[in-house]
């Protein structure tokens, strides 16, 4: 990767790795510095098998690294920070005495971040546009942070049947004739005998379904009659009802004709009631 083509998508997660088996599938693995010495940091004496820096640019998790830090192990970590992960073999494992840790964040909450990460030897090279991490185990940690660009989603072609081709906005012409595969089918032959039995399975079907519904009464087949003392009545066009016999009483004519002493049952109560003599 050439200094002058900077990258524009961000990296959203970096991780330790110990070799490109263990490195993950959407990782890249830092192999090889800017000054063209091996990547692999190694510890103790002899040197043993060495780990790598990786790197993710995989914004389907919606996440994203504004910022990556080098401390030592008697620093205590920043608030928001996290160390970042190991894919190490067995047995193996990564110098604590500095740590790398880095700040995710969703990817919609920032519009800087991490663009890319880079290693040097302990030497006078100097990164253009690049910041300095500071030193780890023989190699120079960089890293260029700026603002960021996402892929834009392109929709997949779809494929159009010849029936969707034909579709159009203008007026269409007259229709077509039916196709052979497109006609009705024809209905099947049924002799005499099976018509006359599946008319009359119809009829009682047909039955039963009004007896279920409406029920069987009493007044079933009695036909309907005016008697005949409304039937002048009826027959006159226009014939008004007179209702000069109706009389309208008052409360206090209706409370005069109902008016009730309860006399009678007063007499009754005395004459029942036992005389009281009272003793000397």
């Amino acid at each position: 990767m050439s200094l002058s083509g900077a990258p524009s998508r961000p990296v959203t997660a970096v991780a330790w790795a110990s070799s490109g088996t263990t490195c993950p599938g959407h990782f890249s693995l830092i192999s090889m510095t800017e000054d063209g010495t091996t990547a692999s940091f190694t510890r103790g004496f002899p040197p043993k098998s060495g780990y790598y820096l990786c790197y993710s640019k995989d914004l389907s998790g919606g996440m994203v690294v504004s910022d990556v830090q080098v401390i030592s192990d008697k620093d205590t970590i920043p608030h928001g920070y996290c160390y970042i992960p190991e894919f190490m073999e067995s047995k193996a494992s990564v110098w604590k005495k500095k740590r790398v840790c880095v700040r995710i964040v969703p990817v919609e909450s920032v519009t800087t971040a991490i663009l890319d990460i880079r290693l040097t030897t302990k030497s006078k090279m100097m990164l253009q546009q690049y910041t300095c991490l500071g030193d780890m185990l023989g190699y120079v940690l960089w890293y260029m942070k700026g603002p960021f660009s996402t892929p834009v989603p392109q929709a997949k072609p779809r494929s159009i049947s010849l029936d969707m081709r034909s579709l159009s906005l203008e007026a269409a012409g007259p229709p077509l004739p039916l196709r052979p595969s497109n006609q009705p089918p024809a209905p099947p032959k049924v002799s005499p005998r099976r018509s006359t039995l599946k008319e009359k399975d119809t009829r009682a079907e047909t039955f039963n379904d009004s007896l279920n519904v409406y029920g069987i009464t009493a007044m079933d087949g009695v036909p309907f009659a005016l008697h005949p003392k409304f039937e002048s009545q009826s027959n006159g066009k226009g014939s008004v009802v007179k209702l000069d016999d109706i009389c309208i009483k008052s409360i206090h004519d209706i409370e005069n004709e109902y008016h009730y002493t309860f006399a009678v049952e007063e007499m009754a109560a005395k004459r029942s009631r036992p005389l009281m003599t009272s003793k000397s």
